[in-house]
């Protein structure tokens, strides 16, 4: 009875905007939600790059729970994003590729590859709309790319929108973010980011939307989904920092991209902004704090020189290779998560979902049924492990990386299964971590069972998958 009353309470304070700032422990969490595009592994200085310096981020590393082992849900951006507004994964969706692409794949390849979902369903009940109805300000500030306008963050429960289209990078990050010099030059803009002036990052920018937006809000309960559109391409840099870098670039380093290192030098810069902010108005305490990325880094190149290396792990960003889904995560929850503290549980995306809302004493109302686990166990102890033994990827499309191809973890070992002949790769993670030595030969058995499993669970999720290319059969 007690504990109802204090929800009504609860509700019924939220919805007039009456919390109080001197009693910040009588109120849920707040949510602040850092996704970095396209920051691969060890993209970090305390996730190990030889060339970036990210003082700030390696300083907040030590308040938080390290996750070691923690997976994008895709390879690219779009489906990553749609895991963690609803908690399923891509494949169940049937988003399992960018936005502008899902209606047209390529059909000049041995396989064609599926239509896909290019807009965020509006019937998925999103972690916006649950925390919204619970009271919560809502914001989305920065990168979206799931949908048309009819799909922006407006229609998925945000209550605040700055940024968000169905973009997917900017034409540029220097103001007026505008152009058409990338992206088959099409047009390309950032609204809702009027009176800049020149020589303005949109890096830089976004982080001064996202504090006038918490100083507003920070009398009542607010989720911040803040997500950069840095370090996509173009790979653009502040002309004093990529100076900085390329003076000290030497032989021998995995990350030598000056423009890259960078973009990666201001990310760190405005996440100390953020961090700064919630510290001045004692916001520290009572605010859960995730940083994390969407997919893993771009080992392409651009204006023909390597973006990044996601060393030790083999590939990038496209591919079900290591260097394709494994990305850096950083999780503070003060007197909960003990800081400096380092987890190696395999976690993914979708896992945000219910475990946020765990975090924040929120129901989900829709009864949602979602793919992710709350991983809070191992946030309060993090030498546990979950109630769970496998993770799945399905990328049925081709990248600079890839062809179609999906993706089991099993414990240590890992099976890949490409489409285009059904081969399999079988690799041991606890000791092949760059997946150099294929096992699917000599352990014919453990492919076997992994490969039956993957194929149960794309059954399941009623995953889509490409079809043979006629054209290319003879």
């Amino acid at each position: 009875m007690f504990r109802l009353a204090c929800t009504f309470v609860f509700l019924f304070l939220a919805g007039n905007g009456a919390w109080s700032a001197e009693e910040p422990l009588s109120r849920p969490p707040n949510v602040v939600f850092i996704l970095v595009d396209d920051l691969g592994w060890t993209g970090l200085g305390c996730y190990g790059s030889d060339l970036h310096e990210t003082p700030r981020i390696d300083a907040f590393s030590k308040q938080c729970v390290k996750f070691t082992s923690a997976y994008a849900s895709a390879p690219v951006c779009t489906p990553t994003r749609a895991a963690l507004m609803t908690g399923k994964c891509p494949a169940r969706l049937h988003m399992t590729i960018w936005h502008e692409a899902a209606a047209n794949p390529p059909r000049n390849r041995k396989l064609i590859p599926p239509i896909t979902v290019g807009d965020l369903p509006l019937e998925n009940f999103t972690l916006a709309e649950a925390l919204r109805e619970a009271g919560y300000l809502t914001a989305h500030v920065g990168k979206w790319h799931l949908g048309e306008a009819s799909f922006f963050p407006e229609a998925h429960g945000f209550d605040i929108n700055i940024g968000g289209t169905q973009w997917g990078a900017p034409q540029t990050f220097f103001y007026p973010y505008t152009g058409t010099q990338h992206y088959r030059h099409e047009f390309r803009y950032v609204p809702d980011l009027p009176w800049g002036k020149d020589g303005e990052y949109l890096t830089d920018r976004l982080t001064d939307e996202a504090i006038k937006i918490i100083r507003r809000a920070k009398d009542r309960p607010f989720y911040l989904n803040l997500a950069y559109h840095t370090v996509h391409t173009p790979i653009e840099g502040k002309p004093a920092d990529v100076e900085h870098y390329a003076e000290i670039i030497r032989p021998g380093l995995r990350h030598a991209n000056p423009q890259y290192a960078a973009m990666v030098h201001c990310l760190d810069e405005n996440v100390g902004r953020l961090l700064d902010e919630l510290q001045r108005l004692q916001l520290v305490d009572n605010t859960l704090v995730i940083l994390t990325s969407d997919n893993g880094g771009f080992v392409n190149r651009y204006e023909n020189k390597q973006v990044t290396d996601n060393h030790p792990l083999r590939s990038g960003k496209g591919s079900l290779y290591e260097g394709g889904i494994r990305v850096p995560l950083l999780i503070r929850w003060p007197a909960t998560a003990p800081a400096g503290t380092t987890c190696t549980e395999p976690v993914v995306t979708a896992d945000f979902y219910p475990t946020i809302l765990e975090i924040v004493s929120v129901a989900d109302k829709r009864k949602n049924k979602t793919d992710g686990i709350s991983i809070v166990p191992v946030l309060k102890e993090p030498q546990k492990t979950l109630d769970r033994d496998t993770l799945y990827w399905h990328y049925p499309h081709y990248y600079q990386t890839t062809t179609p191809v999906s993706a089991i973890r099993m414990g240590d070992w890992k099976l890949l299964e490409y489409m285009e002949d059904g081969h399999v790769e079988l690799y041991n993670l606890g000791k092949d971590l760059g997946e150099k030595n294929d096992l699917a030969r000599s352990k014919p058995e453990k492919a076997k069972l992994l490969q039956s499993r993957l194929h149960d669970w794309r059954k399941q999720v009623a995953a889509q998958m490409p079809v043979p290319n006629a054209k290319k059969m003879f």
